[in-house]
């Protein structure tokens, strides 16, 4: 049970890292820093991820959601399901302290 509850948090920590790695190429930061990505769970060979954008008719939403599928894959995922929900809005709340403090917020 330990080794299964082990490589769980292994995945989620490699799917984390590959989150990392999508940048939002207007405020340049990562979806993570942004609070976009409200869950993620993972399993051995997938990962299903929660997420939102910082607007409705955010002009770069496509890309941002497949930025984010295929850094996923390419982290090794073969699965990834991505969910977009508005509910609960974004607000720059969501973001990293330090991002807030980087952008003065």
């Amino acid at each position: 049970m330990k080794r299964n509850t082990k490589t769980k948090v292994d995945l989620k920590k490699k799917a984390i890292n590959a989150l990392k790695t999508v940048i939002d190429p207007e405020i340049g930061a990562s979806v993570l820093d942004l609070g976009l990505i409200y869950d993620l769970k993972v399993e051995k060979d997938g990962v299903k991820v929660l997420m939102t954008l910082t607007s409705i008719g955010c002009p770069l939403g496509n890309y941002i959601i497949a930025e984010v599928e295929n850094k996923l894959k390419e982290a090794g995922f073969k699965n990834v399901a991505i969910e977009l929900t508005f509910d609960p809005p974004w607000t720059p709340e969501r973001m990293s302290k330090e991002l807030r403090k980087k952008l003065g917020i």
